[in-house]
């Protein structure tokens, strides 16, 4: 499944972006994920969509929206948007959903009576926020799968017999009834959610078919009311507490089709198995890439390919790079067991940064413990520049590389152990500080071994 990388741009600029453009879907939604802050533009599968900032300042009172280019009002332009927040609440853990829809020239935002944003759970920070590298859904089964999930995890604190009928749904819209009850079967016991699991074993310890329970008296007993069958009556205590316990068992399963059956992965996954390096695999030889790949050393440098000497960008993601962080020239310095190291350094060789990439295990490590300014021929630029990129590093920001010819790649984040990190505009301020006391005792030090002639 493609999990491409998706440009984004945040605060002000994601406005700027679509300035003076004309004909906008605009629709309000309710979350269950977390929210950004500001606003955020971004392309995904070839469509820009901006995602309305809870904090913006535009808004006294701003509800989530999301806007989309579209010519006119139609079916077409929503259904994408209806797509997209099918994925996007899922692979961020939760569930986006339309509450609303309108069609303007330019964008309309919605506003809340509430005090609060609808109870909306708001991202900490201005650049914490991003569904970088959300999968691609081009399976129209897998569509319909994640449709039936974004009503089911929405409901489920709403109408909990309708989200477990939108739960089944998940499952019955991609089999027959035979292969549907054979996949159950077989699920039932590969489920580790602790309530699902407690569940079925409590289901068993009476004797009960967890399988046909689940269509009987979960299924069949929400979507009809015959007369002579299992239903679930609103005005009984004790069937709301049945269906509301069976919704452990069939939103695990739902999810784990989505996730094993689906191949879909969501953001927490795909932090754990995302090859950060490969988009660099193309600029390396062949043999490089397989030899690292397999925990080996590359003797000849040169052998690696492009990559042995070039040019990156280095940013604070989604930032602009600093000017002196542009066009850095790249160089690899050496290789270990399945790495490579390398050096980034500015035009004027006052600033060097180093970046270990790991090959074998797919990973992309800032190495700011050897990064550091070449004393004495340093600018006040590059006391700024620097110290404002090491202290929002240890701050947990993350430093994107971009080379020409490949798609950005991330480094990890870092985690600092045995720091307090400083607020990095005040660290910046106190390495200026520092720089200029320097400066002007090497200054006053040079006129007392050059004193001015009389």
């Amino acid at each position: 499944m493609r999990t491409p990388y998706i440009p984004h741009v945040v605060g002000e600029e994601a406005m700027a972006k679509v300035t003076g453009r004309r004909g906008w879907l605009s629709v309000s939604v309710v979350a269950s994920i977390a929210w950004p802050e500001q606003d955020v533009w971004l392309e995904y599968d070839g469509s820009e969509y901006i995602v309305r900032g809870a904090m913006r300042p535009s808004a006294k009172k701003p509800a989530p929206c999301i806007h989309t280019p579209s010519a006119r009002d139609d079916d077409e332009a929503l259904a994408r948007i209806y797509r997209f927040t099918s994925i996007l609440g899922f692979f961020l853990g939760g569930y986006v959903d339309i509450t609303g829809r309108t069609w303007g020239t330019f964008p309309i935002d919605y506003a809340t009576l509430d005090e609060a944003v609808g109870g909306l759970i708001v991202q900490s920070g201005k650049f914490n926020w991003n569904c970088n590298h959300m999968p691609v859904i081009e399976d129209d089964q897998v569509r319909k799968a994640l449709a039936f999930l974004r009503e089911g995890r929405r409901l489920r604190r709403v109408h909990e017999p309708y989200s477990f009928l939108s739960f089944f749904k998940v499952i019955e819209s991609q089999f027959d009834s035979k292969d549907r009850v054979d996949w159950v079967e077989q699920a039932l016991g590969q489920l580790v959610e602790e309530d699902a699991v407690n569940r079925i074993q409590e289901l068993r310890g009476h004797g009960i078919d967890v399988n046909r329970h689940l269509y009987d008296s979960g299924r069949s007993a929400v979507a009809h009311a015959s007369i002579d069958k299992d239903i679930v009556d609103p005005d009984v205590p004790a069937d709301r507490r049945r269906i509301a316990a069976d919704l452990d068992i069939i939103g695990a399963l739902a999810n784990r089709y989505i996730r094993v059956d689906a191949g879909v992965p969501d953001q927490m996954e795909l932090y754990r198995t995302r090859d950060r390096t490969k988009p660099w695999h193309a600029l390396m030889t062949a043999n490089a890439v397989a030899t690292l790949k397999a925990g080996g050393r590359v003797a000849d440098i040169e052998g690696v390919g492009n990559l042995a000497e070039t040019t990156v960008s280095v940013r604070l993601w989604p930032e602009a790079p600093a000017a002196q962080f542009a066009q850095m020239n790249f160089l690899v310095e050496g290789s270990g067991e399945g790495t490579l190291l390398f050096m980034a350094h500015n035009k004027r060789e006052t600033i060097v940064l180093r970046f270990r990439v790991d090959l074998k295990n797919g990973h992309i490590h800032s190495l700011l413990h050897d990064s550091g300014l070449r004393q004495g021929s340093e600018s006040e630029q590059d006391v700024e520049d620097f110290h404002r990129f090491f202290h929002s590093v240890i701050g947990n920001r993350t430093v994107e590389l971009t080379v020409e010819g490949a798609e950005p790649v991330d480094c990890d984040v870092i985690i600092p152990v045995n720091i307090i990190p400083q607020i990095p505009e005040e660290a910046v301020a106190d390495a200026l500080e520092q720089f200029r006391r320097r400066s002007a005792q090497a200054g006053r030090a040079t006129l007392a071994v050059h004193p001015k002639p009389e």
